[in-house]
């Protein structure tokens, strides 16, 4: 059994990496960072049985997915098992004409590689007649908020996506789960490590552990749509409910 994370040389990625090697998997990570895959390649060998691969790539390539189903299915000659779309990336500011190429960036890695990754991965997973997909999505999704407008945007597509690409895979022994969790204790959002380990004591922002473990209960059974987390039911329907003037008022402080 193969399992393809991208992303899977830290934070979240790389708790699935653990957290599916213990469940026997041999593994592929993909990520930009050389340093931290060949650092998780070497722990997660010496902790688990299997065998780990690893591939450098910069996934916000608008041919990165294309390059990277080539590579597993001809050069190493694998067809993962389960396929984990977790890169990604996260900024917090006003959208400046400097910022187009992180906008590029983002809507490349979160919409264009992740899409295409499901349909090249997926299609064959499909033809061999099993297969497993999950799809890193979140709780913004449902929070369209200023300072995280091409970030929200992109995980509500995700959602989207995901959840009606699931439709069309099952009758073909394909799942399709996608992730939707609040808030992360990751360095992808840069929160104060104060404010982190405060945010985990309340219970308001998750570990890496936590979060994997419900996402993967939720594709080995093939669920659709995941939010776990109390505030995925709470918070978004409050955020919707403020007027206006109100969060244009909370911008105007925090950008």
């Amino acid at each position: 059994m193969n399992a393809l994370i991208t992303g899977g040389s830290s934070g979240m990625g790389l708790e699935y990496a653990r957290q599916l090697a213990e469940k026997g998997y041999d593994l592929i990570l993909v990520s930009n960072r050389q340093d931290e895959l060949d650092q998780a390649a070497a722990s997660l060998e010496k902790e688990f049985t299997v065998k780990v691969m690893t591939r450098w790539q910069d996934l916000a390539e608008t041919s990165a997915a294309d390059q990277l189903f080539d590579w597993c299915t001809r050069q190493a000659g694998i067809l993962p098992d389960v396929l984990i779309n977790n890169a990604g990336m996260f900024f917090f500011k006003e959208l400046l004409d400097e910022d187009l190429p992180m906008v590029e960036a983002m809507l490349n890695l979160h919409i264009n590689t992740i899409t295409r990754c499901c349909i090249l991965f997926g299609n064959a997973m499909k033809r061999r007649g099993s297969g497993r997909i999950l799809i890193m999505s979140s709780m913004t999704a449902r929070i369209p908020a200023p300072g995280i407008t091409i970030y929200s945007a992109t995980k509500a597509y995700l959602k989207s996506f995901g959840r009606s690409l699931s439709f069309e895979t099952k009758p073909y022994g394909v799942t399709v789960t996608t992730v939707c969790p609040a808030a992360v204790a990751t360095p992808l959002y840069k929160f104060n490590p104060k404010t982190m380990r405060l945010g985990v004591r309340l219970g308001i922002i998750h570990t890496p552990q936590w979060l994997v473990k419900r996402a993967l209960k939720a594709m080995f059974r093939g669920r659709r749509v995941i939010s776990p987390s109390l505030m995925n039911f709470y918070l978004p329907p409050l955020v919707a409910m403020l007027p206006g003037s109100v969060e244009q008022a909370i911008w105007a402080k925090v950008k």
